[in-house]
């Protein structure tokens, strides 16, 4: 399988290793087929609202730091500690319009993050502005059915 790998950047280079775990635990194989993609569809974990279909995504392993999950309107606001996860497994999409239902924060930085639409919990992913074809969802923060 391919796998992607990077650092905290916006750019992504691509690797032939196969890592099957993350910090997170062991990735799940039954989510990843074998190019790469998702099998199973990414729904929300708070309403169970669908964010990809299945197969519209890859998989991708790159460390992202997420602030923790909470409602839209606080996610940019901190008392100048942020709380979260470094998470280093995630769904990889190139196009924003790939996605069934999800939202944007306002610009925190360089980044935008990825949060449900309907129900607006998030984050559940990541969007450098320097990079206009890179969206990831961490796999930690969905669900997959």
């Amino acid at each position: 399988m391919n796998y992607l790998k990077g650092e905290f950047k916006c750019l992504t280079n691509m690797d032939d290793s196969k890592p099957t775990s993350s910090p997170e635990g062991p990735v799940d194989p039954s989510l990843v087929s074998e190019d790469g993609k998702n099998v199973k569809a990414v729904l929300c974990q708070r309403c169970g609202s669908k964010v990809l279909c299945p197969g519209m995504a890859v998989f991708a392993e790159k460390e992202l730091f997420l602030p923790s999950m909470r409602k839209k309107t606080s996610i940019g606001q901190s008392d100048g500690t942020l709380d979260g996860d470094t998470l280093m497994a995630h769904w990889l999409v190139d196009d924003m319009y790939t996605f069934e239902n999800v939202g944007f924060t306002k610009d925190v930085g360089k980044v935008k993050y990825l949060i449900c639409a309907d129900c607006e919990i998030g984050p559940i992913g990541w969007h450098c502005l320097d990079d206009k074809k890179s969206f990831y969802v961490a796999l930690d923060r969905v669900n997959h059915e």
